[in-house]
């Protein structure tokens, strides 16, 4: 999982989920924030943040400035995905599959945000297990930057591509 530098970026930020909690004190309650965020380019630089604070614009802040220093690069190929790949984080899991261009984003909430922040086109996915939308958004970063493409296949093995694919 390489770091990026997130000051060279042009980055898309989506809100996915804001959650409100409340602490019971002698004087009452105390409500807070927490805001889920997700950060990408468009074009395979993905990343999330969860920010915490008494003012829903203040936790959106956070949360933006942690994805930036969580991004993650990912592989793709042309506007989908180089293979099927089950993402895995805690009880969450996200199968992802390529698709033909033109199918669009076929996802639910959570795996949608990142898909889309990411750059990706056409897929097929489906959270398997956990809804948590934390749970689901780590799964899918996991498996969305496990993904490997042909030429780092090839230089992993020290072959080339022919001798891959034959």
């Amino acid at each position: 999982m390489a770091i990026i530098d997130s000051s060279t970026l042009d980055l898309k930020e989506k809100v996915v989920s804001i959650n409100r909690v409340s602490k019971t004190v002698k004087g009452g309650r105390i409500f807070k924030f927490a805001a889920l965020v997700v950060v990408g380019d468009g074009n395979g630089t993905v990343g999330f943040g969860i920010g915490k604070s008494g003012e829903v614009p203040d936790a959106i802040r956070k949360g933006i400035e942690d994805a930036k220093k969580n991004l993650v690069k990912i592989s793709t190929k042309a506007t989908t995905i180089p293979h099927e790949i089950v993402g895995k984080f805690g009880a969450g899991r996200v199968l992802m599959k390529p698709a033909p261009e033109g199918t669009g984003v076929i996802a639910g909430g959570p795996v949608r945000a990142v898909i889309e922040v990411s750059g990706i086109k056409d897929i097929r996915t489906k959270a398997l297990r956990s809804n948590n939308p934390c749970n689901v958004i780590r799964a899918t970063i996991q498996g969305l930057s496990s993904l490997r493409s042909l030429e780092q296949v090839a230089a992993i093995r020290g072959k080339s591509i022919k001798e891959i694919l034959n």
